[in-house]
């Protein structure tokens, strides 16, 4: 390695989908020889350790997440706590910020990375170590919903939704729909932990944080980059895609056997994300929309809202008229490795990034189904209407809904031969993914972005 090893503290939100993407950063840079303290919930750890590429340069530090009234004595992470209380969590994340000085006090980090904790900057400041902002979002969510607009003051309006800030790069336009602008400016006003608006956490570590950072590639952000650059004069970075790392395990058999059935990119596979499930209609809907496909289908979701098990869920008949082509599972599932495996032809996807990221390096098409919040929404609209890889599925415009027809319509059109629309994203699928998989990308990329946290001391 050209310079001298850097040691980094990582300190994320308490979610898995914050938790692994940075240990999966930290590997990325343990590789280049830096030492990683990974701040990390005591009772966690055990999660997470098996992701962990380089324990001899990777240590996790753990924490005792304090209990805050209303939240479970054992919880620590937004799994183990329902939507209503992640602001519970949020004021026992800020109430760690006492513990957290001696610590870093003691591990003597020159860099700190976070995302929540907008009270981090200046601590670390004060103790002569930078801090970095990294995003799990993408930058283009940030551009567009995190940047001030002069008519906004310090909240985010409708009106303001509707169009992007002054300097946006928009073209083509990122159109959203009348109910994602309600939810959006809706959570705006949400307060999330210590009293604090949602927004402003992340608003007040921009200001003071030394810099931004985001997951991805200048080929794929590098607009919006620039334009937050703009917006914060500061440097903002890209650690690359984070491409996921060779499984170390094999698929199970039970689903050798069953893929092993079907030809080539044939199945349509769906896996709706670990966290929010859908309302029983709508997730009738998507089973109903599998089945009206015609294609074999393995679905993966959790039961719907209300319901102990998706088997009692199940639209009436539908097990039945599906036998031996299609299959609704409740159980975790080994997303990477199904999605490796030949017969797998579409991926219908939450959206969220790393199920976004895992479908762009492999053949299977993408059917994007967003999930309300966070920045599924933006990610699909970047795939389906900016890079065109992908085709989402249509939702009613005010109420958001979607229907087996549609359903059914987005998984045709990627899977048909003879689709234009299929042909234009299938090709352009594959540009991306041999970008994304060639040589030197994800490399060049951490090694500038390794560079530019150097430049920074």
């Amino acid at each position: 390695m050209d310079s001298a090893p850097m040691h980094i503290a990582m300190f994320p939100w308490f979610a898995m989908g914050h938790l692994t993407p940075f240990l999966h950063l930290s590997n990325k840079l343990a590789r280049r020889g830096h030492r990683i303290s990974f701040l990390i919930p005591k009772r966690t750890q055990a999660k997470l350790e098996h992701l962990n590429l380089h324990p001899q340069l990777i240590t996790f530090v753990p924490i005792t997440v304090p209990h805050v009234d209303g939240l479970p004595h054992d919880a620590e992470t937004t799994s183990d706590v329902p939507f209503s209380l992640f602001s519970n969590l949020a004021t026992a994340l800020d109430l760690t910020e006492k513990d957290i000085e001696p610590l870093l006090m003691d591990l003597k980090p020159q860099i700190v990375f976070f995302d929540f904790q907008y009270w981090l900057p200046n601590m670390a400041r004060s103790l002569g170590i930078k801090s970095v902002q990294y995003f799990i979002v993408n930058p283009a969510t940030s551009a567009y919903f995190g940047t001030p607009r002069p008519s906004q003051g310090s909240e985010i309006t409708e009106v303001d939704c509707m169009k992007p800030p002054l300097g946006f790069p928009d073209d083509p336009p990122l159109k959203f729909y009348a109910h994602e602008i309600r939810f959006i400016a809706s959570f705006a006003k949400v307060v999330f932990g210590s009293g604090i608006f949602f927004p402003d956490r992340f608003g007040m570590g921009t200001r003071f944080a030394d810099l931004m950072a985001f997951k991805g590639c200048r080929e794929i952000e590098g607009p919006y980059v620039d334009y937050l650059e703009s917006v914060y004069k500061k440097p903002v970075l890209l650690s690359g895609p984070l491409l996921p790392e060779p499984s170390t395990s094999t698929l199970e058999e039970k689903w050798v056997s069953w893929l092993g059935k079907f030809k080539a990119g044939s199945v349509v596979f769906c896996a709706y994300g670990s966290e929010g499930p859908l309302q029983q209609n709508q997730f009738q809907e998507l089973l109903l929309g599998l089945e009206l496909s015609g294609f074999p289908f393995l679905a993966a979701l959790k039961p719907p809202t209300g319901f102990e098990s998706i088997e009692e869920a199940l639209p009436e008949g539908f097990l039945e008229r599906v036998h031996g082509r299609g299959i609704a599972y409740g159980g975790w599932i080994q997303q990477q490795l199904i999605l490796e495996h030949p017969s797998v032809g579409c991926f219908i996807t939450h959206c969220g990034g790393a199920s976004i990221t895992e479908a762009l390096v492999n053949t299977c098409q993408m059917v994007l189904l967003p999930r309300l919040g966070s920045d599924h929404v933006t990610n699909a609209r970047v795939m389906s209407a900016k890079l065109r890889v992908g085709v989402e599925v249509e939702k009613g415009e005010e109420d958001g809904l979607f229907t087996k027809e549609s359903v059914c319509k987005a998984v045709k059109t990627v899977m048909d031969d003879e689709s234009e629309l299929g042909k234009e994203v299938r090709a352009n699928h594959t540009k991306l993914r041999n970008l994304l998989l060639s040589e030197n990308l994800e490399s060049s990329c951490v090694d500038t972005f390794c560079q530019r946290l150097q430049k920074l001391l």
